[in-house]
Parts: structure tokens; sequence; C-alpha cells
């Protein structure tokens, strides 16, 4: 499933540079993941790198983009290919 940012989110600008998808960027208030670009870094690394970034926990797995690790893969393919 995609990944989605809290609004516990500082803005501490450490996300974006570790996602290999640029799924993050700044929103309204605090920064968003575009849950089509989103892998959870599957093709790239063992865990999502935005979520070992973050100083305050605040990255977690969106209830709205249930995806199984097979359906990232595709993603990740059809984005890489």
């Amino acid at each position: 499933m995609a990944l989605y940012i809290t609004e516990e989110c500082i803005n501490c600008d450490l996300c974006p540079e570790e996602c290999p998808n640029e799924a993050i960027s700044m929103g309204s208030e605090i920064f968003e993941i575009n849950s089509d670009k989103c892998t959870e870094c599957v093709g790239h690394y063992d865990t999502p790198s935005c979520v070992s970034v973050c100083p305050v926990e605040c990255i977690v797995p969106s209830p709205q983009h249930k995806e199984t690790l097979d359906q990232l893969a595709e993603k990740y393919a059809a984005m890489h290919g």
C-alpha cells in the first residue's frame, strides 16, 4: 500500500530527497506523498527510505491505498520499465 504523511510532519525536508520515485512534494502545509508514484521503495530498497529518515515517525501506510507487494512491484516496473 502507498504511504502517507500525517499531520505530525514538521517539514524537515528529509523525505523528498530520499524518495527514489520522486513521490514526495510539498503540499499546502506539509509534505505529501503521491500514491500513484509510491511503491514503498519496492524495486529500490528493502524498506521505505522516507520512513527511515523521518525524525517524527509521521509516515505511515495509507488505508485508502491498499496494495500488495506484487502490485507495488508492478507499479515500480511500469514507472521504471
